[in-house]
C-alpha cells in the first residue's frame, strides 16, 4: 500500500505541516488528502479514517498512524536511509528530546499565537507566559545547535525531524513579528528557504486566495 497522508488546511494546521515535512524528508511517493478544519462535518470526516478525530493521519501498509510524532518515528524506521534523526547518538537523543518537548509543551504560545501562514501582525500586549515559552524555545534551539555534529543551518546541521517539528514555531515567531536574537532569526530564515516548506506555504496562501 502506498503512503496516504490526511491533513487539515495548509494555512492553519501546524501539526499537519510537521507530518508533511517529515514525509518530504524521506523523498518517498505519497498521496495527500485535505480535510478542511472547523467545518460542521470535519470531525465526522476524520472519523471515517481514524477514531482520534484529529489530523494528521498517515495510511500505510502497516495500518493508520495517528499523531505527527508517531508518524515521524514510523517514517524514520521505514526509511532509515533518509536519516530523519541525526546519526550521532548524542545529537539524536537531543533531537528526540526537543521534539518531545515541543509535542507536549508550550501551551501558552500555542493558545495565544494560533498558526496562520497569512498573518503579519504583532501580538500586543505580549503575555508574560507566552514570552517565557518563546525564551525557552530559543534556548532549546541553541541546546540543539550545541549538540549538532553535522554542518548546516538547521538545528542539527542537516534537515531532521526536529526542524519539521519546529517549523510551525518559526512561522508563529515570524508572523507575529517577535523580536529575537540574530541567530534565531537566521534559523527561521533557513526554515522559510527550505523548498518543502516553501511549497507548503504557497499552497496554504493559495487556499486563502493570497
Amino acid at each position: 500500500m502506498s503512503l496516504h497522508l490526511i491533513i487539515g488546511d495548509k494555512l492553519y494546521s501546524s501539526w499537519s505541516l510537521r507530518a508533511a515535512l517529515a514525509i518530504k524528508l524521506t523523498e518517498a511517493a505519497y498521496t495527500e488528502q485535505i480535510i478542511k478544519l472547523n467545518q460542521a462535518d470535519t470531525h465526522a470526516r476524520i472519523l471515517e479514517h481514524s477514531p482520534t478525530g484529529k489530523v494528521p493521519l498517515l495510511k500505510s501498509e502497516h495500518g493508520t498512524i495517528a499523531d505527527s510524532l508517531a508518524i515521524g518515528e514510523y517514517l524514520a524506521e521505514r526509511f532509515p536511509e533518509a536519516h530523519l534523526w541525526p546519526q550521532d547518538i548524542a545529537a539524536r537523543a537531543q533531537a528526540r528530546s526537543a521534539c518531545a518537548q515541543m509535542h507536549s509543551g508550550f501551551f501558552a504560545l500555542r493558545g495565544n499565537m494560533p498558526f496562520d501562514l497569512s498573518r503579519d501582525q504583532a501580538l500586543t500586549p505580549m503575555p508574560a507566559e507566552v514570552q517565557a515559552d518563546i525564551d525557552r524555545i530559543v534556548a532549546l534551539w541553541w541546546e540543539c545547535r550545541a549538540a549538532a555534529v553535522e554542518k548546516g543551518p538547521f538545528l542539527f546541521g542537516e534537515f531532521s525531524l526536529a526542524d519539521a517539528f519546529f517549523a510551525p514555531v518559526a512561522v508563529r515567531l515570524r508572523t507575529y513579528r517577535v523580536e529575537l536574537p540574530s541567530e534565531a532569526l537566521a534559523y527561521i530564515e533557513a526554515i522559510y528557504q527550505w523548498p518543502a516548506f516553501k511549497t507548503w506555504q504557497q499552497a496554504g496562501l493559495t487556499e486563502r486566495g493570497l
